[in-house]
Parts: C-alpha cells; sequence; structure tokens
C-alpha cells in the first residue's frame, strides 16, 4: 500500500477510472450484442437504421479510450460486413 499523499490519489483516481472504463465496455458490448441479435433476426430496415448509432458509440469508445483505434475498426468492419450479408439476402 502506498504511503505518500500522492499516491493514494492516484490509486483512488485509478479505481474511479477503473470502473467507469469498465460500464462503458461492458455497455458498448451490450449495445453490440443487441444489434447482432438484429441482424440474426434479418431486419433489414432496423438493421440499416441501427448502423450509425453502433458505429458512432463505437468511435465514441475510441475517443474515451476504452476501445484501441484498431479493435474499433475491427468491429465496425465485421458488423458492416454482416450488415451486408442481411441486406443482399
Amino acid at each position: 500500500m502506498a504511503h505518500h499523499k500522492s499516491a493514494l490519489k492516484r490509486i483512488r483516481q485509478t479505481i474511479k477510472r477503473t470502473a467507469r472504463n469498465r460500464s462503458e465496455r461492458s455497455s458498448l458490448r451490450t449495445s453490440v450484442k443487441k444489434y447482432r441479435e438484429v441482424l440474426a433476426r434479418d431486419d433489414k430496415a432496423l438493421a440499416a437504421g441501427e448502423y450509425p448509432e453502433i458505429q458512432k458509440r463505437i468511435d465514441k469508445a475510441v475517443t474515451k479510450g476504452i476501445l484501441h483505434a484498431r479493435t474499433a475498426a475491427r468491429y465496425k468492419s465485421r458488423l458492416a460486413s454482416a450488415l451486408n450479408k442481411v441486406s443482399e439476402s
């Protein structure tokens, strides 16, 4: 355990940030799962309408430092290709 005042403060800050990031990451993953469920139901109109929203959430997660930029690009690419498969069928 830290003894310096500044080190104790850094520990408090880390705990807060970790909790905030965990919550945000969990929320993002939940919304991605829900979007995949929409894709699985073959609801083309809803899937096409929701894609910009999920893309926006992924981009915001990158801005906040919750996801790495390439991870976000991979998520968006896979969701877009899944949307294209649903759209063409």
